[in-house]
């Protein structure tokens, strides 16, 4: 059994002072965006508000405020806390470099700026896969100053692989690595992508295609950065893991090991073709969780082990629990996907608000090692049962409303729901929205309630 005692080399070491104020920064990064996306999240619900075009004047404000909603929620903040990562992976203690200085400062302009665009300038939304968009310079510019930053930073996560022996006793530098190599592959595919598109292609297609191999290939970033946090998450909740810390290890290894055939596919089969598409979307349904199982399995032998948890790690172990379901939920919802239809958000729900759940933990876990003191208290204890499960009811309508035929991306009378069954299932849908909404709110006001009232050693 491994446990935190047994090997702090895979738990999650104190950091120097120069280190801690780099990490600390991504980490509140991250917390910004998901702040941004709650608000954006609260202004969809005005904008549909009778009366509200008063303050809303600007044409499909709703669509508008989606895409600021989903790209702060999903692509900034999940790239956001892989900068913690490696930030957490960073040797140096010398305090901020240029280039680490640069990577952040062009990040956070990149996230304030994305979010500004919902009021600036003309362009209509596209609620295209992965990275929906407005078609506005000032949207395309910042987007592109937050990825700049984050390639910055993550060619120094990339650089602890140099120093990896190849051994357990490097698990988190091995994860850090290979979430940089996922996102540098990813950013190669968005480029091939970009170069391959004919000019004919144009509209929400165009995005479509630009950004379908990418979107894909940074799934598997994803997965890596979760399953680091889930092993720490466990770690530092007093859950001993089964097993070797090697195992742990070859699975990072395994789980990285499908990215290497993104190349191929463009090698193979040009950007807009059905086959590229198809391989695509095969090498996610095949090769997602190779990894990511069995690592699941083992954790939830620790969890069902463990014993029970002490108040100040409860935060830890309830986000633990409620990742993990979520994530897997998201995943065997997957299996009964046919058409186009609410299944197909009630999938991609559930596993995409498994890795928030996760790293959400994964920022309670941090803050202690930071100089901050631990989230505690009641309402501490509740957010992970409040968010998860309002999550697990809204992906659970989804999922029930799909089977009853009810199409995705629609809204109001064109959902076609004409039977009790079919209102009920959406209405349960949209109370777990609200209580998630509650669980993301809270989460970020103990984060920001900390950041702003807790003396540090940093500051």
């Amino acid at each position: 059994m491994i446990s935190i005692d047994d090997s702090a080399v895979i738990g999650i070491a104190t950091p120097g002072q120069g280190q801690r104020r780099l990490v600390v920064k991504w980490l509140q990064l991250g917390v910004l965006a998901l702040g941004l996306a709650g608000l954006f999240a609260l202004l969809l619900v005005l904008s549909r508000t009778p009366g509200s075009e008063a303050f809303f004047p600007w044409v499909d404000f709703f669509r508008t405020a989606l895409v600021i909603h989903v790209d702060q929620s999903v692509l900034i903040w999940f790239l956001a806390m892989s900068g913690v990562v490696w930030c957490l992976n960073t040797q140096s203690d010398s305090g901020l470099t240029g280039i680490q200085q640069a990577a952040y400062l062009l990040a956070l302009t990149g996230t304030l700026g994305v979010a500004l665009s919902a009021f600036v300038g003309d362009g209509s939304p596209l609620m295209n896969n992965y990275v929906p968009v407005l078609q506005r310079p000032l949207f395309f510019l910042m987007l592109g100053l937050f990825a700049v930053g984050i390639a910055l930073q993550s060619l120094l996560g990339l650089s602890a692989g140099r120093g990896l022996s190849w051994s357990a006793s490097h698990l988190p530098s091995l994860a850090g690595f290979t979430v940089a190599l996922a996102f540098l592959v990813s950013l190669g595919a968005l480029v091939t992508a970009w170069l391959q598109i004919p000019p004919e292609v144009t509209g929400q297609s165009y995005y479509e295609y630009l950004f379908w191999g990418a979107g894909h290939t940074l799934q598997f970033a994803y997965t890596q950065l979760i399953m680091l946090a889930w092993i720490w998450l466990a770690l530092h909740s007093g859950v001993s893991l089964p097993g070797r810390s090697r195992w742990y290890f070859w699975l990072l290894i395994l789980g990285i090991a499908p990215v290497v055939l993104v190349p191929v596919i463009y090698l193979l089969y040009q950007t807009v073709s059905i086959e590229s598409r198809s391989a695509f979307t095969q090498l996610m349904q095949y090769g997602g969780g190779l990894a990511v199982t069995p690592m699941g399995i083992l954790i939830l032998i620790g969890l069902v082990r463990a014993r029970h948890a002490e108040a100040v790690e409860r935060p830890l172990r309830r986000s633990l629990w409620m990742s993990m379901l979520l994530f897997f939920a998201g995943g065997a919802i997957a299996l009964f996907i046919s058409g186009i239809n609410t299944i197909i958000p009630a999938h991609y729900h559930g596993s995409i608000v498994g890795v928030t759940m996760g790293l959400m933990g994964l920022a309670y876990l941090l803050l202690p090692k930071l100089g901050y003191p631990p989230v505690s208290g009641r309402l501490a204890e509740l957010q992970p049962w409040i968010y998860g499960s309002g999550q697990l009811l809204h992906i659970t309508g989804l999922a029930i409303s799909g089977a009853m035929g009810i199409q995705r991306k629609t809204a109001g009378a064109a959902q076609g729901l004409d039977s009790l069954s079919a209102k009920l299932a959406m209405g349960v849908m949209g109370i777990g929205g609200l209580l998630a909404v509650i669980g993301g709110i809270i989460f970020v006001w103990l984060m920001l309630r900390i950041f702003l009232t807790a003396r540090t050693a940093q500051v």
